[in-house]
């Protein structure tokens, strides 16, 4: 794969517009790891327990699942580059109120507000991307993969340097960040042109009717559990300080940008994407368990492993979601959005409280079973993955010609 080519349709070569868009994605993508090296910090600073500050995750997730309905209906109303400004203001405005919280329950009611603005910055970003970047889509999703792995590098590394001082500066920091990011979207991106039609909130429930993309969802779903297990339970199990902790994930998402960006590509072009994914999967379940049932140091090791197997699913699964369907991809991703991101709220919730009823292993267990049940789905519903993707090959292809995706 070419995609890194500095030519033209490279990688490297894009409008301002769209590096403007990725950078301010880096950002967004930075907050939903940045609290974890200083959840025990919080949960100190707020005398909160382990399963209330895991809260901090799940409203995020939440709302962000819930707001996968509505970035199409508003995108197509006011236009893509509004709907940017409107996601950053929020990230804006409830970080910064985080950052002031005097109880968990203020901490996790502004997290929400923050998941609501990341959900509309973050969908509407992979749209414009993909509808400004040259080089197709293939060039725009290595753009966007490359700044979700950048920004989840980042995320822990921030939290903890700031972290370290208080655990109130992250989030201080996050919301100087995007303000920044919200002056580049207002300079570089020019208003896109809206759809013909404007999409209903109902759009994306119907598109998941559609056999490949709902079989993609779901197996993401699985996928997602065992991510956020990792993302928002590890910590307390690892029990570090903040620059120990932000240093295991930030080492965890430099693998997972190289992988979903250098590697997949690669292993994709070789093996397939399907059998890509399902090995991904069954490895990223050999991995957790052993995370669970390691020493200190084996969970360690394995929690900064886990980094490579998510970065390659993450990008198959993102060429999957907005590929294997006839809906626009704004619809798709927002219906698979939907569906994916309910994972990642019950993640963060159900690891504290099954570790209360048996043991700090068997969170690891349930994650390791996920994603397998993961990997089963791609296997059963491989006929629908593929054939389906095939055929829309080509008329995608057509239409990163001449259409540019304002939502």
């Amino acid at each position: 794969m070419d995609a890194f080519d500095a030519g033209a349709g490279g990688i490297l070569r894009q409008p301002k517009a769209v590096w403007a868009t990725a950078g301010a994605s880096v950002v967004a993508f930075m907050g939903i790891g940045l609290v974890d090296p200083i959840l025990p910090s919080i949960a100190h600073g707020l005398n909160a327990t382990p399963g209330q500050v895991s809260l901090l995750f799940t409203s995020y997730f939440l709302i962000t699942a819930v707001a996968m309905l509505l970035t199409g209906f508003v995108s197509s109303r006011i236009g893509g580059r509004k709907t940017l400004l409107l996601g950053l203001a929020f990230v804006v405005v409830f970080a910064g109120l985080a950052g002031t919280s005097d109880s968990v329950g203020q901490l996790v009611g502004f997290r929400a507000g923050w998941g609501l603005g990341n959900a509309l910055f973050v969908s509407t970003a992979l749209a414009v991307i993909v509808g400004a970047a040259a080089g197709g889509s293939a060039a725009a999703i290595l753009l966007y993969e490359s700044a979700l792995g950048l920004g989840m590098a980042c995320g822990p590394l921030l939290g903890a340097l700031l972290g370290n001082i208080s655990w109130r500066y992250p989030f201080f920091g996050t919301a100087t960040l995007m303000a920044i990011g919200f002056l580049c979207i207002a300079a570089f991106l020019k208003e896109q042109p809206r759809p013909a039609r404007k999409t209903s909130v109902l759009d994306p429930i119907k598109a998941l009717g559609h056999g490949g993309l709902a079989s993609a969802a779901v197996s993401a779903f699985f996928y997602n559990y065992t991510f956020f297990t990792v993302l928002a339970f590890t910590p307390f199990v690892l029990n570090m300080t903040p620059y120990r902790s932000g240093a295991v994930f930030f080492a965890w998402g430099l693998l997972l940008a190289v992988f979903s960006v250098i590697v997949a590509p690669r292993m994709q072009e070789r093996f397939g994407s399907l059998k890509v994914l399902g090995g991904s999967l069954v490895l990223l379940a050999a991995d957790v368990l052993v995370l669970g049932y390691g020493n200190h140091t084996t969970a360690v090791v394995c929690t900064i492993l886990s980094g490579a197997f998510i970065g390659v699913n993450n990008t198959v699964y993102t060429e999957l979601a907005l590929g294997v369907s006839d809906a626009p991809r704004p619809v798709a991703s927002a219906g698979y959005n939907f569906v994916r991101w309910f994972a990642a709220a019950a993640a963060p919730y159900f690891a504290p409280k099954i570790e209360e009823w048996t043991d700090a292993r068997i969170p690891f267990v349930v994650a390791a079973v996920t994603a397998v049940l993961g990997a089963l789905v791609v296997l059963v519903r491989r006929e629908a993955l593929t054939n389906e993707a095939e055929e829309l090959e080509t008329a995608h292809a057509t239409e990163d010609g001449v259409t540019v995706f304002a939502n």
